[in-house]
């Protein structure tokens, strides 16, 4: 019996996701078990060449960017619009819920880019909100992806994925 295997491999919200489909459903297992290794082996393979390639995630030109943390929602806005490198910008980090141990901060980065520490700390205004002040610097390959690591002590982080304007 000849049975014709689709794999598909792609990525959504900067995971790896891995898919096998049949053309006609069979019952032998060693076949099944094929399909499952195939998915364990591939994945992460795939998951370290797309490492770098961080899908963006926030269109920080247009305003307020969220993401979830956990049962709760993380919003940030880097003000001014548009965001542009080697300018003094506010960062902005809302978080729903109660408030957190201690006062979030931002690390900025680059995706598949190892950079120096460029850390906003971030102080409380009230109501959840918290402001701080950094720059984005200027990259000299040209490349305008960015990240901003939003953590948020007792509860995780999330990275907003960005472009800028040099």
């Amino acid at each position: 019996m000849i049975v014709i295997f689709n794999a598909q491999i792609y990525v959504n919200q900067g995971r790896v996701f891995s898919e096998v489909t049949m053309d006609r459903p069979i019952g032998n297992r060693a076949i099944s078990f094929s399909c499952a290794l195939f998915l364990l082996i591939t994945a992460p393979a795939v998951s370290t060449v797309f490492a770098g390639a961080s899908a963006i995630n926030c269109r920080a030109h247009d305003g307020k960017c969220i993401l979830p943390i956990g049962g709760e929602t993380v919003t940030l806005e880097i003000m001014p619009r548009p965001v542009t490198a080697m300018q003094d910008s506010t960062f902005s980090v809302t978080l729903s819920g109660n408030p957190p141990e201690r006062a979030p901060y931002i690390d900025l980065g680059m995706p598949a880019m190892k950079m120096g520490p460029n850390q906003i700390k971030l102080k409380p205004v009230g109501n959840g909100v918290y402001k701080g002040t950094g720059v984005i610097v200027r990259c000299k390959s040209g490349r305008r992806t960015w990240f901003a690591n939003v953590t948020v002590p007792g509860r995780g982080e999330v990275k907003f994925v960005f472009d800028v304007i040099y």
